[in-house]
C-alpha cells in the first residue's frame, strides 16, 4: 500500500479515536467534570506516556543525553503551553459558549498547527503545488469548523442553551479563544521541533513507528502538569473530592482510563501518519487530524441524542460543515 495512503487512513483512525475520547464521561454522571478529567489526566498523560515509551524506545536515557538541552525543554514547554491552553478553553466556552469557541479554537489550531511546520521548515514549498494544496486545505478547515459552529449557536438557540449573560464577555471570550486555539497548536509545533530525538531514538534501536514516542514523552508529561493543578484547584473550589468515593463509581476509574486509551492511542497514531506522509506530513496530517475530530464529534452529537428537538435547519447547517472538512481532507491528502 502507497505510504501516504497508509498515513491517510492512519490518520483518519487517530481523528475517530480522538473524536471519541469523551464519550465515555456520559457514563461517569456521579462524578463531577474536574473528578473525570483528572483521572483522564493520569492515565492519558502521566502513565500511558513514559510506559509506552520505555517499552518502545531502547536506551532512552542515551537517547536524551544524545541531543542539546534545548531541544528537550523547547519540545516539553510546547506540551506545558498546550496543557495551560486547556484552561482557557473552558474560561473560552464559559464567555461565548461552546459552539464559537469550539470553532475559533479548533480553526486557529488546524491553522497555526499545520502552517507552522511549512512555513517554517519548507518555505520553499508554500506555493509549489503541494503546498498551495496545504494552503487550500487549512482554509476549507477553518470554513468548514466554522459552518459547524453556526450549527451548533442555532443549535444552543433552539434547545435554550445560550451562554449566561453575567459570565458572557464576547471581547474577553475572543481572547481565551485566540489564546486556547494557539496553545492547541503547540502539541503539533512541539511534536516538529523534536527531528533530532527522533533521530536519536532510531539510532538508539528504536523501530521507525515508535521513535516518536520520544518527542511525546516530554511533550505530554509536561503537558499533564497544567491538567493536575486546575482539576485540584476545582476539586478544593467546588468540594469534589469526595465523589471520588461515591459507592458504584469504580468503574468510573476504568472508563477514565479508556478515555485515556483512545486519546493517547490518537496521538501515538498521528506521529506514525505523519512520519507516512513525506517531508509535509506534519503540515498536511495536523488539519486532517483536526477534521475527522470535529467530523466524529459531529456524528457522535447527532447519534447520542444531542441534536434532537433542534429541527432539520441546524442539521442541515452542519451537515454542510462536514462536507466541507471532508473536502478538506481530500485537498490535503493531494498535498501529501
Amino acid at each position: 500500500m502507497n505510504s501516504a495512503l497508509t498515513g491517510i487512513i492512519l490518520l483518519v483512525i487517530a481523528g475517530v479515536a480522538n473524536g471519541s475520547f469523551t464519550l465515555p464521561m456520559k457514563f461517569t454522571r456521579k462524578w463531577a467534570w474536574e473528578n473525570t478529567w483528572l483521572a483522564w489526566t493520569i492515565w492519558a498523560l502521566v502513565i500511558f506516556p513514559p510506559v509506552m515509551t520505555f517499552l518502545t524506545v531502547p536506551h532512552l536515557s542515551a537517547v536524551y543525553a544524545a541531543v542539546p538541552a534545548s531541544v528537550i525543554v523547547i519540545v516539553a514547554a510546547c506540551g506545558a503551553g498546550w496543557g495551560i491552553s486547556q484552561v482557557f478553553f473552558g474560561l473560552a466556552v464559559e464567555s461565548v459558549g461552546i459552539a464559537l469557541a469550539f470553532s475559533i479554537i479548533l480553526g486557529i489550531a488546524a491553522a497555526v498547527g499545520g502552517l507552522f511546520p511549512l512555513i517554517r521548515y519548507h518555505a520553499d514549498k508554500l506555493f509549489a503545488p503541494s503546498g498551495i494544496d496545504v494552503l487550500v486545505g487549512v482554509a476549507f478547515v477553518i470554513v468548514g469548523v466554522g459552518i459547524c459552529a453556526k450549527a451548533g449557536r442555532k443549535r444552543e438557540a433552539v434547545l435554550g442553551q445560550a451562554v449566561d449573560s453575567k459570565k458572557a464577555s464576547t471581547i474577553r471570550g475572543l481572547v481565551f479563544c485566540i489564546i486556547s486555539g494557539v496553545g492547541s497548536a503547540l502539541v503539533n509545533i512541539g511534536f516538529t521541533s523534536g527531528p533530532q530525538l527522533l533521530s536519536a531514538a532510531e539510532q538508539s534501536g528504536a523501530a521507525a513507528q515508535w521513535a516518536p514516542n520520544a518527542v511525546w514523552l516530554p511533550l505530554m508529561v509536561a503537558g499533564g502538569i497544567p491538567n493536575l493543578i486546575y482539576c485540584i484547584y476545582l476539586i478544593r473550589k467546588n468540594r469534589t473530592g469526595n465523589r471520588f468515593s461515591t459507592p458504584q463509581t469504580g468503574s468510573y476509574y476504568i472508563l477514565a482510563g479508556i478515555m485515556g486509551v483512545f486519546w493517547f492511542g490518537s496521538t501515538l497514531m498521528y506521529g506514525i501518519a505523519a512520519g507516512k506522509m513525506g517531508p509535509l506530513g506534519t503540515s498536511v496530517g495536523w488539519p486532517v487530524f483536526m477534521s475527522m475530530i470535529v467530523i466524529t464529534a459531529s456524528i457522535w452529537g447527532v447519534l447520542t441524542g444531542e441534536w434532537r428537538g433542534t429541527g432539520r435547519r441546524p442539521l442541515q447547517i452542519m451537515y454542510g460543515g462536514v462536507a466541507a472538512l471532508i473536502v478538506a481532507i481530500i485537498v490535503l491528502s493531494r498535498a501529501s
